[in-house]
């Protein structure tokens, strides 16, 4: 069995397909929100863990599982001192996830939602986490032995694990731990940002929304959000117009539909959050080595 790894920033895929990462840390320094372009399933196996998705603040007990999709903001935030914080995160590309998929059965269905009962949060039975981690202790294996037919082996097990995952999120909603909703006020917010992103935003006006002083609304959105409403609405922005360029869409059309009011804008700040302009992120999708060497 391989040893688990210690923290890495690092939020982008450098392999093709899927990255599985079994991680175990004394010590984990405040990680800012953050997206992926990638559908992340994470599996914790010990330690204090409070997960901010979007609005929902989820207070993450030892063999549950969170499910996020490419569109969510989140952030962890661990207490150290209670237990060492151990833990399986699996990445899963799209493209792959439609590969292993068939006409019949669509293994990304436990992320999109828009389905019935949705929530981020699975709290499995007993013989569920049983079965989860040895799902991932296998898949682990697999992942770094590099022997004859370990390739086939990692899809398939692949494929097993997103099989479970989504026949526990498609039965009764038990499964699904109730999350502490942030206040109705950042909830809102939040809300009218993610229909609204491409159009005019500020404080002063969600303050509007939410009939709120835009000091309050700043000052909770803050503390219940870990960020700042300026710096929510420019990731979220952003997030959106990754999603956008994956599909094709050119940078020029992008940037005035995600809410820049000019490419040079949108450009600067493509860049200052990502390292890369909008068309080298592009060329990197394209041909994953172009930004390598």
């Amino acid at each position: 069995m391989v040893d688990p790894q210690s923290f890495d920033p690092r939020q982008v895929m450098i392999r093709p397909g899927f990255e599985l990462q079994f991680k175990r840390d004394a010590y984990l320094q405040g990680v800012q929100l953050h997206h992926h372009d990638f559908y992340e399933v994470y599996f914790l196996l010990s330690g204090d863990v409070t997960y901010t998705i979007e609005s929902h603040l989820y207070h993450v007990m030892p063999g549950n599982l969170l499910l996020i999709n490419p569109r969510e903001l989140h952030q962890v935030c661990i207490r150290p001192e209670m237990s060492a914080y151990e833990r399986y995160t699996l990445w899963v590309d799209l493209q792959l996830l439609k590969k292993l998929s068939t006409d019949r059965t669509d293994l990304g269905r436990c992320f999109d939602p828009s389905r019935p009962n949705y929530g981020n949060l699975l709290k499995l039975k007993s013989e569920e986490r049983q079965m989860i981690r040895s799902l991932f202790e296998a898949l682990w294996r697999e992942y770094n032995s590099g022997e004859y037919g370990s390739d086939l082996l990692q899809e398939s097990l692949l494929s097993q694990l997103l099989v479970a995952v989504n026949r526990m999120a498609e039965q009764d909603s038990e499964h699904f731990e109730a999350s502490t909703r942030s206040s109705r006020m950042v909830a809102t917010a939040i809300a009218y940002v993610n229909e609204h992103y491409g159009e005019s935003l500020s404080l002063d006006l969600l303050a509007e929304q939410c009939y709120v002083s835009k000091y309050h609304l700043s000052h909770e959105f803050n503390r219940q959000v870990g960020t700042s409403v300026h710096r929510y609405i420019l990731k979220k922005r952003l997030l959106n117009a990754r999603q956008l360029m994956r599909q094709g869409v050119p940078p020029s059309h992008v940037y005035s539909r995600c809410g820049f009011g000019d490419y040079a804008g949108f450009y600067r700040a493509f860049r200052a959050e990502y390292g890369v302009g909008p068309r080298e992120y592009i060329a990197s999708i394209r041909f994953p080595d172009a930004l390598e060497g």
